[in-house]
């Protein structure tokens, strides 16, 4: 599991499960580049890079300046990701946009600016972060559903694509996560044990294992794919729920 020598981009680095895959990198002795539109905090243990990853003009702008410092990438990690809630009755075209537009449209971005240098190299692994909604219906999340089994697709058809060329990528697909994320869809309330227990009037299993996912539990899993100790692992999605999904 070392890094050595090994260069990493992650979008979504500035909080969650971006930042803390970011940690584990470094802490693995991979040089780590962040990418976030906000980096809230006043220190981070990595070189971070200011990026919307919705403008591809800015995406070809920092991709070519990265590249022609010699600082491309041999691991992408596309992590950044948003949530808008919302039924199809009650969903707006906005909200419906902006799912598509961070989760979806915002990898293909990057894909479509680094794909050539990772042809050119012959080598390199991408996982890209999806969800286990990707993988079953929620209600009130139709954008999120959508916009993450988007993911999913363009990461198989990128995978299928790239193998000839020695360039890996698969998926991680992350059940209820302790991040910010959850915490703001909780609400004041809280919602921790609903959640585990599940709600039988949402259609929502609960999750086998008992707990919550950790961010080190969903960032583990993505160094796993990174590795050379899934070297021949490509196309492929880890669900990382606690069995929420039953295995789907």
């Amino acid at each position: 599991m070392s890094f050595l020598r090994k260069r990493v981009w992650i979008t979504g680095a500035g909080r969650g499960i971006g930042a803390c895959t970011a940690d584990l990198f470094q802490r693995y002795n991979a040089s780590v580049i962040g990418l976030d539109i906000d980096f809230p905090n006043e220190e981070y243990n990595y070189q971070t890079v200011t990026l919307d990853i919705t403008n591809s003009d800015q995406i070809a702008q920092v991709c070519q300046n990265l590249l022609n410092d010699n600082q491309g990438p041999d691991i992408l990690v596309n992590a950044a990701g948003i949530l808008r809630l919302g039924s199809m009755s009650e969903l707006t075209l906005a909200d419906w946009q902006a799912c598509l537009s961070v989760n979806a449209t915002g990898p293909f971005n990057l894909l479509k600016e680094l794909l050539p240098y990772f042809k050119s190299r012959r080598r390199g692994a991408i996982v890209n972060v999806a969800s286990n909604a990707a993988h079953v219906p929620r209600m009130g999340m139709t954008a999120y559903c959508a916009s993450k089994a988007a993911l999913v697709g363009l990461s198989n058809c990128v995978a299928l694509e790239m193998a000839e060329f020695g360039v890996r990528c698969n998926l991680v697909s992350p059940g209820s996560t302790d991040t910010q994320m959850l915490r703001e869809l909780w609400g004041e309330n809280g919602g921790k044990g609903t959640t585990i227990a599940g709600s039988p009037d949402q259609f929502k299993l609960g999750i086998p294992l008992n707990k919550i996912a950790s961010t080190d539990d969903v960032a583990n899993t993505i160094l796993f794919l990174a590795s050379d100790m899934a070297a021949h692992v490509t196309m492929q999605d880890i669900v990382v729920d606690g069995g929420a999904t039953l295995g789907s």
